[in-house]
Formats: structure tokens, C-alpha cells, sequence
């Protein structure tokens, strides 16, 4: 008999979802799934309905026999799954516009996932991945996390390094470079292979391959003409052509954030003052998104979420559950335990890299020293998290306030320590951690 399975979705009235229901629709003829339980907080609970209702109906137009389960019982919707996604935000968006509003008041960019907002959202987010570790471990010690939280890498990290839970960390990152690559050039995604080195939002690509042939300086000729590459949340600030073929490989999109500091944060400042930070936009997107889930005739993925910027986010989490569940030693780019992959990191951190994916989970390529040129940028970053992975599960202040001062994006130890007060006084519900 053919196992089905059941899967958990930590943060289920997340605007995500439908994209992610999309994603076990469209593999279920691979990846039989009986039951997925969407949970949420109380706080969450009108989403969760509004979301599980589409759900339903999107699944009931497929003609498959998936049951969904909406839940805002944490132990009810990990117990027997074997696949837990974490998709959540702690402090939902209000807390992702302080975290973008903080820096920005120092002259330091404000963003949800780098820099000083990334480290907000991490200190937040460890004490509530921490517990649903405890609950995997104790009522389904053999399910695989697929964690998408942001930041995920710290996030992974922090799984890995003090829990005993199986997690693969997973972005929509990599998988949009790749997707780039294939538009440029015309072609389906399968045909394009990129050698991804380095951390989550902070990864090169360090050559990129069409059918097999090294396309790496065409694909940076057409890179520095200007064509739109960039994510939805990240301004599309056109590359200087001299960085690039300096650099000679494929930066992600975040990496404007380090190679272009300076107009970033111009960029982030002139939009704050009109539109508003990326938060509040997204705040106005997820109001539209839900008047939209809301009608009892949808019962497909709208295009519209496309906007709010999760793009082929279902396509990267179905294929690696599909590839864990079905052992299928494929390849994909994900978030795992460094241990010896990249020579210049420490061995028990988390990077980003491609990966065999089977029934035993991620197992990295080797990848052996990077250049000089990409190394510092990459321990600089790695020590920050490493440091914020330690302040967040202790709560310790002074650790926090190294973390912060050596970030890249950071000007001071006296910015550091003034961001620092800041975040922790105004996130102060939601630091367990940090209290006394």
C-alpha cells in the first residue's frame, strides 16, 4: 500500500499558503498526501479560516482526496507528521515594520532579513522555533522540518546546532536565479545548473551552466546591460558593470545590500518617506490578497501573490519534500550543516549550497576554499549569525551587542548599541529570553 503523508504547517494562515497547496497539488500523483494541518496562532485565527476555506476549495477543484485540518493547536498538528513546514513570523508584519524602521532612524538599512531588521526578526523567531522543536522531538521525532522562516539560515542554524530535530532550511532564492538564468536565455529551468557557494540571502553563484556549457561570462555580459534581476522585495538598482566582471559570478539580489550600501539606503529612505517601508507595502498587498481568498468562487492560486513576493516558493518546498520522501538523490540548492563543504567556515555552521536530496536529507557537494574576493564578505556575515544564534538562545546582551557590531551593514559599536535598545525595548513581548 502506498504511504501517504501527512504534513504540518506551522504558521498556515500565512498569505503563503496557497502557494504552497499549489505545490502538493501539482505533485500528487509523486507525493500522496492524506492530511495537512494548517496551524496558527489565536491572533491569526480569521487568516487561518480565510486561507484553509481556499485551501479546500483548491484541492475539492483538483479532485483529490487531501483532508485539511485547521488548528490553532500547535501538539495536534506536529503529532505522526512526517513533514513540519515552518512558515511563520513572529510579531507578524507590524513587527517586520519596526525591524525596517529602527536602522533607518541610525542611518543603517533597515531590511527584514539583513542586517539589523534580520536580527530583530531572528531573536524573535528562536524561542518559537525552539519550542515546536521540542514538540517534533517528543510527538514526531521522525519528521524532516522544511524550515522557510526567515532567517532561515540563522534560523536552520539554530535547529541544527541545539536541537535534535532532521531540518533542511530552504529560500526561494536560489531557485529564482535559476529561473532568471532560463529566462535570459529562452530556456526551461531544468537545463540550467548554477555552482551556488556561500550563506542564505548572501549566496554566489559561481558558475553558471547551460546544457552543460559554461555560460557564466555571457550570462554577466547580459547581467551588467541592465536586465531586471532582483526580488520583489528588493529595490532593482542596475549592477556597476566593473563590480561584475570584477567579480565574475552571479551575486543573489540581497547582495546590493553589501556592494551597493550607499543607494540602498538612499533608496530605502526616499521610499519610506512616500510609499512607505517594504513592511507597510506588503501590510497594504496581504489586505488586498485576503479580500481576494475570501471569495467563495476562488479556488485557484491567484496571480496576485505573486507581488507579495514568494515567487516558486511552492516549487523548492515540494521538490525537496518530494526528493526526501521518495529518495530521489537529485540536486537542489538548501540550507544545511557546513561540515567541511566550504574550508573557510567552521564546520557545524549553516550555508547554502547545492545538496544531493534523499531519504536521508541534504547532503552537500564539496565545494572546498572560495576566492579571497567572496571569503571576508562570507565570515564576516558567518560570525554575525553565529553570534546572533548564541544571543538568541541565551538572551545575553553583551553577545547580542558584538552581533550587531560586527555586521557588515553596521557603521559603530555606538549605532550597534543604539539599535540594540531599541529592538529589544520595543520587541520586549516577544524576548522571553532577554527578560531580567
Amino acid at each position: 500500500m502506498t504511504k501517504k503523508y501527512k504534513i504540518a504547517v506551522i504558521g498556515g494562515g500565512s498569505s503563503y499558503t496557497p502557494e504552497l497547496i499549489d505545490g502538493f497539488i501539482k505533485k500528487a500523483p509523486e507525493l500522496p498526501v492524506s492530511d495537512i494541518y494548517l496551524e496558527d496562532i489565536e491572533q491569526g485565527k480569521e487568516k487561518l479560516e480565510i486561507v484553509g476555506a481556499l485551501a479546500e476549495r483548491m484541492v475539492k477543484k483538483a479532485g483529490l482526496d487531501i483532508n485539511i485540518h485547521l488548528t490553532l493547536n500547535q501538539e495536534e498538528a506536529i503529532s505522526g507528521a512526517d513533514f513540519v513546514v515552518s512558515q511563520f513570523r513572529v510579531g507578524g508584519l507590524d513587527a517586520r515594520i519596526r525591524d525596517e524602521k529602527i536602522p533607518l532612524k541610525y542611518g543603517v538599512i533597515g531590511q527584514e532579513t539583513t542586517g539589523p531588521g534580520g536580527f530583530a526578526k531572528a531573536l524573535r523567531t528562536i524561542p518559537v522555533i525552539m519550542n515546536i522543536c521540542k514538540d517534533i522531538q517528543r510527538l514526531a521525532p521522525s519528521a524532516w522540518l522544511i524550515n522557510f522562516t526567515n532567517p532561515s539560515g540563522i534560523i536552520t542554524e539554530t535547529v541544527l546546532n541545539h536541537t535534535k530535530v532532521k531540518a533542511v532550511g530552504l529560500c526561494n532564492v536560489p531557485v529564482n536565479m535559476i529561473n532568471y538564468v532560463a529566462q535570459v536565455f529562452e530556456v526551461e529551468m531544468e537545463r540550467v545548473y548554477i555552482e551556488f557557494a556561500g550563506l542564505n540571502h548572501l549566496v554566489w553563484g559561481q558558475k553558471i551552466y547551460l546544457d552543460g556549457e559554461d555560460v557564466t561570462e555571457k550570462l554577466l555580459d547580459i547581467l551588467i546591460t541592465g536586465k531586471n534581476f532582483t526580488m520583489k522585495n528588493i529595490p532593482d538598482l542596475i549592477w556597476d558593470k566593473d563590480l561584475i566582471k570584477s567579480l565574475g559570478m552571479l551575486p543573489c539580489p540581497y547582495h546590493r545590500y553589501y556592494y551597493m550600501s550607499d543607494k540602498m539606503l538612499e533608496e530605502e529612505i526616499k521610499e519610506a518617506s512616500s510609499e512607505g517601508t517594504r513592511g507597510e507595502v506588503v501590510k497594504n498587498i496581504e489586505k488586498e490578497l485576503f479580500k481576494l481568498y475570501k471569495n467563495p468562487s476562488l479556488d485557484i492560486k491567484p496571480p496576485e501573490l505573486e507581488k507579495r513576493g514568494g515567487a516558486l516558493y511552492s516549487y523548492a518546498a515540494c521538490n525537496l519534500i518530494d526528493s526526501i520522501a521518495n529518495n530521489k538523490k537529485d540536486i537542489q540548492t538548501v540550507n544545511v550543516r557546513n561540515n567541511g563543504t566550504i574550508l573557510d567556515l567552521p564546520e557545524d555552521v549553516a550555508i547554502e549550497t547545492n545538496c544531493i536530496i534523499g531519504k536521508n536529507g541534504a547532503s552537500p557537494l564539496t565545494i572546498g576554499h572560495v576566492p579571497a574576493k567572496i571569503r571576508g564578505l562570507m565570515q564576516a556575515v558567518k560570525a554575525y549569525e553565529q553570534l546572533t544564534v548564541e544571543a538568541g538562545v541565551k538572551g545575553d546582551y553583551y553577545t547580542a551587542l558584538q552581533a550587531l557590531t560586527i555586521h557588515p551593514l553596521v557603521p559603530s559599536a555606538d549605532a550597534a548599541k543604539k539599535i540594540l535598545d531599541d529592538i529589544l525595548r520595543q520587541n520586549k513581548e516577544f524576548l522571553p529570553q532577554f527578560q531580567g
